[in-house]
C-alpha cells in the first residue's frame, strides 16, 4: 500500500499548493494566493469580492508563503495544459465584429476551433480529460486534465502548441499559411472540418469576396501570376459564392499548365486555414505558471458566466443564451419568495445550498460534475494499476 499512500499525500496537498489570483476593484490584482481548504477559499471570496478569479499552477510550497523560502526553491511544479482562443485575433479576416464584440456570424470560428484543436487533442495526443469552457465574452478555454499533461515540462508544451499552429505572421504579414506539397494528417483532416462550416460562415456570413476591397484581401495570397485573370473573373460574377468557385477553377487550371509553379491544391487550402483556422495564444499554453480564469467566473463587462461546453452539443452552444450573473440572482429570487409561501418564513438553510441547480445553471453544472467524475475514476483507475505492479495488495 505504499504507493497509495504516497500518492494521496500528493493529492492530499494538491489543494494547499495551487495558485489562486483575485482581481478586485479597479483592477487590483492579488497573485500567491493559497487556501488550506474549500471553507477557506469561501471566506476569502465573500470578503473580498473579487471581480475576476484565476487559476494558476501547483507549486512546489503553498503560494501564500512564497516570500519565506528560499530564493530559487519556489517552483510551479504542475498545470493543467491549457488554449486561450481569443475572437480578437481572428480581427484581420473577420467582417462582422472587430475587438470585443462578437455576433453569431463571426462565433463559428470558435466552434471551429473547438472541433479542430478538440479533434487533435483526443486523437493524435491521446488526452482524455478535455474542459472546454466559454470566456464569458469572445472566446473559449480548454483545460486538459490528464495526469500526465499535468507535469509536462514548458519545452514539452510549446511543441505540443507549435503542432497545432499553423497561422503564423502579425500584422504585417499578409500570407499566413503556408503548406507544403506533403500535407501533414493533422492539416487534412482540420481541413475537413472547415469544409463542414466554409461556405455557410466565410462565403454567405462573412461575404469574404463581396467587393475589390475584400477580394484583393485573398488575390494577396495568391501568385502573382493568376491574379489578373482572377481579378477579372471576379468583376464578371455577383457573390461570394461565383467567385469562390472562380477561384477554385482557376487554380487547377494553373495546377494543371504550371506543374513547378507553386499551385497546388493546397492553394485553396492555405486560404481557408487563413481564414478559419485557430489562433491560439501561444504564451498561455507553454507557461506552466501562466494563470488562466477560473470556470464559472462571472466577466467583469458582460456579467456572463464563463460556464463549461458539452462537447456533444458544440455546435449548438450560444454564448448570447449563457447565465449571467444577473438573471442567476433574479432566479434564485424567485425559488426563494416562492419557497417561502410554501414553507413558511422558516426555510431549511441545508436545502437552500443547492438551489443553483434550480436555476439556469444547472446544465452547466452537470456538464462538470460530469467531467470531474471521469477525471476521478480515471485517477482511481491508475492509482489501482500502479498498486498492482509494485504488487502492494
Amino acid at each position: 500500500m505504499t504507493s497509495l499512500r504516497r500518492t494521496r499525500k500528493v493529492v492530499k496537498n494538491y489543494f494547499q499548493h495551487r495558485e489562486f489570483s483575485f482581481t478586485l476593484k479597479d483592477d487590483i490584482y492579488i497573485r500567491y494566493q493559497s487556501f488550506n481548504n474549500q471553507s477557506d477559499l469561501e471566506k476569502e471570496m465573500q470578503k473580498m469580492n473579487p471581480y475576476k478569479i484565476d487559476i494558476g499552477a501547483v507549486y512546489s510550497h503553498r503560494p501564500n508563503q512564497h516570500n519565506t523560502v528560499k530564493l530559487g526553491a519556489f517552483q510551479a511544479q504542475e498545470k493543467e495544459l491549457v488554449f486561450d482562443i481569443d475572437m480578437t485575433d481572428y480581427d484581420d479576416v473577420r467582417r462582422c465584429c472587430s475587438s470585443a464584440d462578437i455576433c453569431s456570424k463571426c462565433w463559428t470560428l470558435m466552434t471551429m476551433a473547438i472541433h479542430i484543436i478538440d479533434r487533435a487533442l483526443k486523437e493524435d495526443f491521446g488526452f482524455k480529460h478535455r474542459l472546454w469552457v466559454y470566456s464569458g465574452r469572445r472566446g473559449v478555454h480548454c483545460w486538459v486534465c490528464d495526469e500526465s499533461v499535468r507535469k509536462l515540462s514548458s519545452a514539452v508544451r510549446s511543441g505540443i502548441v507549435e503542432y497545432l499552429s499553423l497561422v503564423k505572421g502579425g500584422q504585417d504579414v499578409k500570407k499566413k499559411v503556408h503548406l507544403s506539397e506533403k500535407i501533414h494528417p493533422f492539416v487534412r483532416k482540420s481541413i475537413n472540418i472547415i469544409k463542414k462550416y466554409f461556405e455557410q460562415y466565410a462565403l454567405v456570413d462573412q461575404d469574404i469576396l463581396e467587393n475589390k476591397e475584400s477580394w484583393d484581401k485573398i488575390l494577396a495570397l495568391v501568385p502573382e501570376t493568376m491574379r489578373d485573370e482572377l481579378q477579372q473573373g471576379f468583376q464578371r460574377h455577383s457573390n461570394s459564392l461565383q467567385r469562390w468557385e472562380n477561384l477554385k477553377n482557376t487554380i487547377n487550371k494553373y495546377q494543371k499548365n504550371n506543374k513547378n509553379d507553386k499551385c497546388g491544391p493546397w492553394l485553396e487550402w492555405e486560404i481557408m486555414l487563413q481564414y478559419c483556422f485557430p489562433r491560439l495564444d501561444i504564451n498561455v499554453s507553454k507557461g506552466i505558471n501562466h494563470l488562466l480564469k477560473s470556470p464559472f467566473s462571472v466577466h467583469p463587462k458582460t456579467g456572463r458566466i464563463s460556464v463549461p461546453i458539452d462537447l456533444q452539443k458544440v455546435d449548438q452552444f450560444d454564448p448570447f443564451t449563457v447565465p449571467t450573473i444577473s438573471s442567476i440572482c433574479h432566479e434564485l429570487d424567485v425559488i426563494s419568495t416562492k419557497e417561502e409561501k410554501e414553507n413558511g418564513a422558516e426555510s431549511d438553510i441545508k436545502h437552500r445550498t443547492r438551489d443553483y441547480k434550480k436555476t439556469s445553471l444547472a446544465p452547466f453544472v452537470k456538464i462538470f460534475e460530469q467531467f470531474l467524475e471521469n477525471l476521478d475514476k480515471s485517477r482511481k483507475g491508475e492509482l489501482l494499476k500502479k498498486s498492482d505492479l509494485q504488487k502492494d495488495f
